[in-house]
């Protein structure tokens, strides 16, 4: 008998799975969104380097045994010498099970992001609240701007609700969606800021912005335009490397249309992340993008919109990019691999290795499970219950067990332990997974969240006006090197499945196909075989997220706001070996 559920990876898509009695997983033709077709990631669903029994130092162990060492070290250590280490991607709600003790304990959790977190917090700075546009309302648009997003790579879903509308993308890359867009910008890295200050400025010039919509929502907007003004036209068109006739092109296409600005994060993996997800909101914003049917700007949402959850939260916290486990008695990471995925990398992997003992619990073999003290396996999204929100629409899908394995403990399993062993409250399942089904909303058999707007900020803004970026930081960069860019690898998830290798230059950049390069980041240094990509910009070098050793190069510093790693912040340094 057929069942459905869910796929839990970190991805806008959220596919919905039919599941075969031969245990096939198929696209569910029903779904609206998914509409029978399956990520590359979850098509290409494997068991390979699933861990399969707990180790310690190396040799397996009983999962009693591996819960007899970790309460031991827990009992051992003070509250605040305890590190709680959550991956970013753990979409699934009862993932979130495991902090429920964690909290209760008064153990030291995280804040901050490795991924969206500038971003993010540029975005509530101008709107109040993160809302997405979902492939439905994008589905009403005449024209979509993809702002540094590649839809083949991230959102591969979205591709259909494209059909017969004007696409423009900026983007540095000539990604799949460029080289089919109407219009393509290829814009020098870290310049989308001064970009988007330059398409409001010129907007307003030409009489194509809202007048009505910032009278009642952005009145403000005066003093905006004022700042867009600091701005010196040919110098920057210049530096950023886009004409005059590009910039006029854009609003030309935008003119009297409905338009959804689609961006991604690689424009904010910069200390002022968060202005430049300001500037681009602000864009939108004098366009009068916002609360209308088939228009808006769209980052990564906030999946837990519109959630309640159950479980305890941490008081104590610290930031996740630059967090230094040599300070703790007991890491406990689950379900992340912050010796691949953390920035400088390097000494990310000495301060593991110093922390008094640490535990991996996650599902896959990586660089952060080969150097755990203690190993947890655990059990993959058919073999336990959960509830899957998504960051790239409204749904919220229950996902039932479906199989048994004896492999591996699932997160609600694994805290039941815990807190059984201290003393902690803890209910049964079925309360937790009642409690996340009673904010569900069943509409043509697909589960929605409940008391999420159909169309976002159409009722205005939480903070009453969409408040505009103020001041800039936009200099001029001028440091030498070669521009960093570390998108998303087309058949992996980040550091999962499989893997990217060497580093990436446009043909004319002056490296020979296969020639093995060190790469030089202010005082660390890594070598790379030479791959060539002629979608690149001869002045960039590209490197895969989840490439072996990337992070060796990438800076131990947060951005300004959103406490968010800066991966893009710096220039490399190239020497022929």
């Amino acid at each position: 008998m057929n069942q459905t559920t869910a796929c839990p990876l970190d991805c806008y898509d959220a596919c919905r799975i039919v599941v075969d009695e031969n245990g096939k997983l198929k696209g569910d033709k029903s779904h609206p969104v998914t509409r029978g077709y399956l990520c590359p990631n979850l098509n290409h669903f494997t068991q390979q380097n699933r861990l399969l029994s707990p180790q310690f130092r190396g040799d397996e162990i009983s999962m009693e045994r591996a819960f007899e060492l970790l309460i031991e070290v827990l009992k051992n250590s003070k509250n605040d010498q305890i590190l709680y280490y959550r991956g970013s991607g753990n979409v699934s709600l009862m993932q979130r099970s495991c902090e429920h003790f964690f909290a209760s304990i008064k153990a030291v959790g995280t804040s901050g992001s490795l991924c969206d977190g500038a971003g993010e917090a540029g975005v509530l700075a101008g709107r109040g609240s993160n809302e997405v546009l979902s492939p439905q309302m994008i589905d009403e648009s005449e024209v979509v701007i993809f702002w540094g997003r590649n839809p083949h790579t991230t959102h591969s879903h979205l591709l259909p609700f494209l059909e017969g509308k004007t696409v423009i993308v900026i983007d540095p890359v000539k990604t799949s969606i460029a080289q089919s867009a109407d219009l393509h910008i290829q814009i020098k890295p870290h310049c989308d800021l001064q970009l988007a200050l330059l398409l409001s400025r010129f907007a307003i010039i030409e009489g194509i912005h809202d007048e009505a919509f910032l009278q009642e929502h952005a009145s403000e907007y005066n003093d905006f335009y004022e700042l867009t003004q600091s701005v010196r036209i040919k110098a920057t068109l210049d530096f950023i490397d886009v004409s005059l006739g590009q910039i006029g092109a854009i609003l030309e296409l935008m003119k009297g249309k409905k338009c959804a600005i689609l961006v991604g994060v690689g424009v904010q993996k910069y200390r002022n992340g968060a202005d430049v997800l300001r500037s681009i909101d602000g864009f939108g914003a004098i366009m009068g993008l916002f609360g209308k049917r088939g228009c808006g700007v769209s980052y990564l949402g906030n999946s837990l919109s519109g959630i309640d959850l159950p479980f305890e939260s941490l008081s104590r916290r610290i930031s996740k990019p630059t967090a230094d486990f040599s300070k703790y008695n007991c890491v406990f990471v689950q379900g992340a691999n912050p010796l691949a995925q953390m920035p400088n990398s390097t000494g990310v992997r000495h301060a593991f290795a110093s922390a008094g003992f640490t535990v991996y619990f996650g599902l896959y073999e990586n660089e952060t499970s080969r150097s755990a003290d203690l190993v947890i396996p655990a059990k993959t999204f058919l073999e336990k219950n959960d509830f899957r929100s998504s960051y790239g629409d409204y749904t919220l899908q229950e996902m039932p067990q479906i199989f048994q394995s004896e492999s591996g403990i699932s997160e609600y399993e694994l805290t039941s332990r815990l807190c059984n062993a201290f003393g902690v409250q803890w209910e049964d399942e079925s309360y937790y997974l009642d409690f996340f089904r009673k904010q569900m909303d069943v509409r043509d058999g697909v589960g929605y969240r409940r008391n999420v707007p159909e169309i976002p900020y159409e009722n205005g803004f939480e903070n009453g006006e969409f408040e505009f970026l103020d001041t800039i930081d936009a200099d001029i960069d001028d440091n030498e090197g070669f521009y960093l860019i570390t998108s998303k690898y087309g058949q992996g998830l980040n550091s999962q499945f499989k893997r990217a290798g060497g580093v990436y230059f446009h043909p004319d950049a002056g490296f020979d196909e296969d020639a093995v390069v060190q790469l030089v980041s202010h005082s660390c240094s890594v070598e790379m075989r030479v791959r060539h990509d002629n979608r690149l910009r001869k002045d960039c070098l590209l490197i895969y997220s989840g490439t072996p050793d990337v992070n060796v190069l990438t800076p131990p510093h947060l951005s300004y706001e959103g406490e968010s790693a800066v991966y893009q912040e710096i220039k490399i340094k190239v020497i022929k070996k």
